[in-house]
């Protein structure tokens, strides 16, 4: 039976959670997550997992934040004064938004903060810092 390898486009399923038991995604009740090993479409500790693996066969992986979404950067929150916010906008805690760059690139941001003044922006993204945990079964190498 051929293992998993670099360049081989697979099929698996997978839940990831954090260490406290929080489930952050799964693919239960959709179809298996289809990506090519190597070409840097997931975190590297995930695809890293799926090397050498059989189908059929599962693992359960804990991938340390460098292998992850990495560090969490203080750099990454600005505070913005509410002026600048395009008119109309009415921020809430928990909402996302997108800045363009003056390149055309695209950041997220998450509202973390809000006053009456003044609106806490954060770039990071959400599991930056953090631990994960997968487990993952390889469903088809296709």
């Amino acid at each position: 039976m051929a293992k998993a390898k670099s360049g081989d486009r697979v099929k698996v399923h997978y839940t990831g959670s954090l260490d406290d038991g929080t489930v952050f995604d799964a693919s239960a009740n959709r179809p298996p997550l289809e990506f090519t090993i190597g070409e840097g479409q997931l975190i590297a500790g995930f695809e890293q997992a799926v090397i050498g693996m059989n189908p059929g066969e599962s693992t359960k992986e804990k991938i340390p934040v460098k292998d992850a979404y990495g560090p969490y950067s203080d750099e990454m929150v600005l505070v913005a004064d509410r002026k600048e916010l395009p008119e109309g906008l009415d921020p809430e805690v928990g909402q996302m938004l997108q800045m363009h760059e003056p390149d055309g690139g695209i950041i997220i941001l998450r509202v973390t903060g809000v006053t009456d003044t003044s609106v806490t922006l954060d770039a990071n993204h959400p599991l930056a810092g953090c631990d994960l945990n997968f487990d993952i079964e390889l469903v088809e190498i296709v």
